[in-house]
């Protein structure tokens, strides 16, 4: 365009088709690019996995971070809103709005109901969060599980993995069930509410720091047989385009 306008101030004699030319030229320039599609993901203020950053529209941590690359890599702008998980999944099921939740677990109930990226985190094993003053009989968890009296404080709906969820379902433990976030739930075992939760190895420091309780009333416990960590997700609502699930999975790069 520059070398048809400077031509048309040497020779005005040939304005008329270098204009059109130039016009022709400004016609066929790109565009100004597009504003890319927000993908909405919800999340619960969860240290180390996901904590608000200095600006309330980033959230980063140990899932945040793998998730916002991928969503960025597959052309899209991440608008985190915050929600509690338990409304996480009623909202995600309802599928009025296409959206989804960061670092959810993946099992075959939950499947029938989200879609799933690949893995975006693999946690460390996970630990137990107990009274100072149960006394676990075994190093480990599935003969613990067998203990008489046992109560284990676990949150309503939520999936610990496959093997700890296995090990729920057939034990002879009383099950404590609760809609708390985990701080709310170590101050629970602290006040003698249950024996023992379960708790990443990442979150389990900072669920006793943020809950405030004495360091004498809870301990944590690790166990012989506890297989490594589960993979964590991004979990979409059915209304999500499988087109954009697959942008997603392609701009992971969880090895």
């Amino acid at each position: 365009i520059l070398d048809h306008l400077r031509r048309l101030a040497a020779n005005p004699a040939g304005a008329r088709p270098l204009v059109g030319a130039a016009i022709a030229a400004l016609c066929a320039a790109p565009t100004a690019v597009h504003a890319a599609e927000p993908l909405t993901l919800y999340y619960n203020e969860r240290p180390p996995y996901l904590v608000t950053g200095a600006q309330p529209d980033k959230v980063v941590g140990l899932t945040a971070d793998p998730a916002a690359r991928a969503v960025e890599g597959a052309g899209f702008v991440p608008l985190w809103a915050p929600l509690p998980s338990t409304r996480q999944l009623v909202t995600l099921r309802e599928g009025h709005v296409p959206a989804c939740a960061v670092g959810w677990f993946k099992n075959p109930e939950r499947e029938l109901s989200f879609k799933f990226t690949k893995p975006i985190y693999r946690d460390k094993p996970t630990v137990a969060i107990a009274r100072s003053d149960f006394e676990a009989r075994s190093s480990k968890l599935a003969d613990v599980f067998q203990q008489p009296g046992l109560r284990v404080l676990v949150k309503d709906k939520y999936s610990y993995g496959p093997w700890i969820d296995s090990l729920l379902a057939g034990s002879r433990s009383l099950t404590v069930s609760t809609t708390e976030e985990n701080v709310q739930m170590v101050r629970m075992i602290a006040g003698k509410r249950a024996d023992i939760m379960f708790s990443s190895q990442e979150e389990a420091q900072y669920l006793l720091t943020q809950s405030s309780v004495a360091a004498s009333a809870v301990k944590v416990l690790r166990f012989d047989d506890v297989p490594q960590g589960e993979k964590r997700y991004i979990m979409c609502s059915r209304s999500v385009p499988d087109e954009t699930l697959q942008r997603l999975d392609k701009a992971i790069t969880f090895e």
